[in-house]
């Protein structure tokens, strides 16, 4: 489990990150959560919400291949100060939020299409993450097939009516 002094560290780790990029006018707030799945070997989720005062599409990039990115360095950077198991999460202005909502609800909505039209819709490609977030959304419906299409970045969620 992690304590407050490794909070405290993940923060001044990200922080002093950041400040490296030049970045300064910014707000860190770290929290962890228990992990629920309890077949997983990583114990704690650590969240690093990071508010940016200035420009946030910059280290968010296109499709928030930057924030992906970004999230991997801080990743490796804490994984040798901290000898502990934990998955990192980062999102900067609330992005990775409102894309999770974005997918969740537009989810939803081609899937109702589906299902009332008898028609299959397919998602543009995207990243593993997002797709399995499309996947868990749906999982439970009974009146839709929902399945990925395609290989590696032409991966794609197609929905078909059952």
């Amino acid at each position: 489990m992690i304590n407050q002094e490794e909070i405290s560290e993940i923060e001044k780790t990200a922080q002093e990150l950041l400040l490296k990029m030049t970045i300064t006018d910014l707000e860190i707030k770290v929290t962890f959560e228990k992990n629920g799945d309890e077949s997983s070997v990583v114990e704690d989720i650590i969240l690093v919400n990071i508010n940016l005062l200035r420009d946030p599409q910059f280290l968010i990039g296109k499709d928030g291949q930057t924030l992906f990115d970004l999230q991997k360095v801080l990743r490796a950077i804490l994984n040798r100060k901290i000898k502990k198991s934990f998955y990192l999460k980062l999102d900067i202005n609330d992005y990775q939020k409102q894309k999770i909502e974005y997918l969740k609800k537009t989810a939803k909505l081609l899937a109702d299409e589906v299902a009332l039209n008898r028609e299959s819709k397919s998602f543009p490609p995207m990243p593993a993450y997002e797709r399995r977030i499309i996947h868990e959304e749906l999982a439970g419906r009974q009146d839709v097939i929902v399945k990925s299409d395609g290989e590696g970045n032409e991966r794609r969620i197609t929905i078909s009516a059952t």
